[in-house]
């Protein structure tokens, strides 16, 4: 996985088709960035369980 964002951004832009819209690389940029941001989330410790996240949402 690419270490920064610059490189991340390159990454995605190889792997896009040569037809892309701007929407379609705006999608896989944002989705890039929320699993990033997940893995970051993760790594220090944001996490609740499945029953607290149950509970939050009356499941």
């Amino acid at each position: 996985m690419p270490n920064t964002v610059k490189e991340a951004v390159l990454d995605i832009a190889k792997k896009l088709p040569d037809d892309c819209s701007w929407e379609d690389a705006m999608y896989q940029m944002y989705v890039r960035q929320k699993i990033q941001e997940g893995l970051d989330d993760a790594e220090n410790g944001r996490v609740v369980s499945d029953e607290e996240a149950f509970a939050e949402f009356g499941q």
